[in-house]
């Protein structure tokens, strides 16, 4: 009766192990100047003594809190050591650094002045985005307390505490929803002008159209079959919602580019060219006969 009870015991204990919640995975977050239209990141970063406070004090409060980050003026300065920067480069800098940081997520912030007869004070505006398709996470306004003084590093600080909980907080939730539903992509579907087919032809001993070919595979590959179509016509197809995995096989962020070299090889193999173009999360495809 006590080894029965023991046995139980064990079971019970097993399971309740294996019930337990999964660690909570952290994105790795870089924080970046907010740039105007027209000018670069470089610049504001490099010219605005304010943007650099605040971006020092969002990371440190970021690494007080056990936050994997990115330093932004190392892998800005790798980028500018790799390559010369033109004026034409320095508008795509914000890109070519968040690419190259492997950064989960980035974290835009706008720092100004702001001064009054009753004191003076900080605005920080705070927006995380996803660094794979660039879509808003989060967005915090935060305004230090008026001080007489002098020093705008301080009231910095003061108004990224007032809110950099609330926006991890928010981060992180949004972050878990990717882990477990995936991030968004786009695509876009056509048929090339002169092509002997459209999406309403059968292509082969299936029966199916080609456009129910493509949704057939779509629902296959995308993260827990979810997608949804926008439109649809004899020339188009357009996906507005593909899910795909944050992460591939091996651990590393899933690159856009490998949906689209798998839909390639599969309609290849019917007969079909699928020449693609990628622009951050949207796949464009157009259709023609081989």
């Amino acid at each position: 009766m006590k080894q029965l009870l023991t046995i139980l015991f064990i079971c019970f204990l097993a399971e309740s192990l294996t019930a337990q919640e999964q660690p909570t995975i952290q994105p790795t977050i870089m924080v970046i100047p907010f740039a105007k239209e027209g000018n670069s990141t470089r610049k504001a970063y490099e010219y605005s003594e304010l943007n650099r406070i605040a971006i020092t004090k969002v990371k440190e409060a970021f690494d007080q809190r056990g936050v994997n980050t990115i330093d932004f003026r190392a892998k800005l300065k790798q980028l500018q050591n790799a390559e010369a920067l033109t004026e034409d480069q320095e508008m795509t800098l914000k890109d070519e650094v968040i690419k190259m940081s492997g950064a989960d997520i980035y974290v835009e912030i706008e720092a100004n002045k702001d001064r009054t007869n009753t004191g003076n004070s900080v605005t920080c505006i705070l927006t995380a985005y996803d660094a794979f398709s660039g879509e808003s996470l989060a967005n915090k306004v935060s305004s230090s307390p008026k001080f007489n003084t002098e020093n705008f590093e301080k009231l910095t600080q003061k108004a990224i505490e007032a809110e950099v909980d609330n926006l991890l907080n928010t981060i992180q939730e949004k972050f878990n929803d990717m882990v477990e539903n995936g991030r968004t992509i786009t695509m876009e579907v056509g048929i090339e002008i002169g092509t002997d087919f459209n999406l309403d032809t059968e292509v082969d001993d299936s029966g199916y159209y080609l456009s129910e070919l493509i949704e057939e595979w779509v629902a296959e590959n995308a993260h827990k079959h979810y997608f949804h179509i926008q439109g649809q016509s004899e020339t188009k197809m357009i996906f507005d919602i593909i899910k795909v995995p944050l992460k591939d096989d091996m651990g590393r962020n899933y690159r856009i580019s490998t949906f689209a070299a798998d839909f390639r090889r599969h309609f290849r193999e019917k007969g079909i060219k699928a020449d693609r173009t990628i622009t951050g999360s949207a796949i464009t495809v157009t259709l023609s006969s081989l």
